[in-house]
């Protein structure tokens, strides 16, 4: 367990933001893998506390827990098998919405009221110029998900039943996507929210790497340059976080293994309108982002090769962590959860899992 790793875990027990150099207490931890019994790689997570969570990944796997990791539940859909899940939205421990990614129809969204035992498919893409990265929750209520550009502009998806119903808004208030430019299905989080109407769209693949921000529910839409890598289809914004309307953290870069990837975070303190380049970002690709609970300078930025904490807001990054993970979530009760390949799903607390 390292040092900065521990920093964060005590910054969620506390409330606050951990100090550089904090020594370990008994009373913190790293990431600490649990038993989920498969191999799927799970790209889509949603923490809802400290004891309950679910994971969504590949050949349609869908895994719930409500004991803090201690055990998984396989909760999958049923002939789901050739889905590829990269987005999941929980509600509480019985309702949740995932999202399948792909061409045309291998895009669809499905919703379950009974902590998976039953899943209903809400909607199923018909369109062969569609495909569908990513989705996001205003409330439990009010959704979106967005699809690669359609006729030349993103397309939106809007729920305003949680997710048991879906209609295309309208592309008007769309502006052009580059050329080249389209969403990465990476981590769960190319689209999110904070509070009941902005959300934020994250971009690459094109010249530049941009987010496009709505404070409508997605009727509208602005268009932000960012400084992250750009210029090729593997370069661009993977994740986003924001603690509030106003402060948001940007990660990404090149997601090729042989490829290096500078400036590889971004950070704004205006809604997204301008955004900074971190002055010590994270030394490789990272693919998920989330802000520690109850910190407002602290956040975890994850991918293949590592785990890296910022107590500054995201102006400087520091790896904590050598474990492969594609995306990190946490919650308001102080736990913070992530997951990746090979089946890895771990938690971030100050005992074993599942402890409180």
């Amino acid at each position: 367990m390292s040092v900065g790793l521990a920093g964060a875990a005590l910054a969620l027990c506390l409330g606050g933001t951990a100090r550089a150099g904090e020594t370990p207490t008994a009373a913190t931890a790293g990431w600490e893998l649990t038993p989920t019994g498969t191999d799927a790689r799970f790209r889509g997570l949603a923490a809802v506390d400290r004891r309950t969570a679910w994971a969504a990944g590949s050949r349609g796997t869908v895994l719930r827990t409500t004991d803090g990791g201690r055990t998984w539940r396989n909760v999958s859909p049923a002939g789901a098998a050739e889905l590829e899940f990269r987005d999941v939205e929980a509600f509480d421990a019985r309702r949740a919405v995932v999202l399948a990614i792909g061409e045309s129809e291998a895009s669809r969204v499905l919703r379950t009221d009974d902590g998976g035992a039953t899943w209903t498919e809400s909607f199923r893409n018909t369109d062969p110029r569609a495909f569908y990265d990513c989705m996001t929750f205003f409330d439990q209520r009010h959704g979106l998900a967005m699809s690669d550009p359609v006729d030349g502009r993103y397309r939106i998806l809007s729920t305003g039943d949680g997710g048991r119903t879906w209609q295309v808004l309208p592309a008007t208030g769309m502006p052009a996507a580059l050329p080249g430019e389209a969403g990465f299905a990476a981590s769960g989080q190319c689209l999110v929210s904070a509070g009941p109407r902005d959300v934020w769209l994250a971009t690459g693949g094109a010249t530049t790497a941009r987010v496009l921000h709505s404070g409508d529910r997605g009727r509208t839409w602005t268009a932000t340059d960012t400084p992250l890598p750009a210029g090729d289809p593997a370069r661009g914004v993977f994740g986003l976080a924001f603690r509030d309307r106003t402060h948001g953290i940007a990660v990404g870069g090149d997601y090729r293994k042989d490829q290096p990837s500078p400036r590889a975070a971004a950070v704004t303190h205006d809604g997204g309108r301008t955004w900074r380049p971190a002055a010590a970002p994270p030394p490789a690709y990272r693919s998920g982002v989330a802000w520690l609970p109850h910190s407002t300078r602290a956040a975890l930025a994850v991918g293949p090769t590592g785990t890296d904490l910022t107590t500054d807001g995201g102006r400087t990054w520091r790896t904590v962590d050598t474990g492969s993970y594609d995306t990190v979530d946490c919650t308001r009760d102080g736990a913070c959860w992530a997951s990746g390949e090979k089946g890895r799903v771990a938690r971030l607390a100050r005992n074993a899992p599942g402890t409180d």
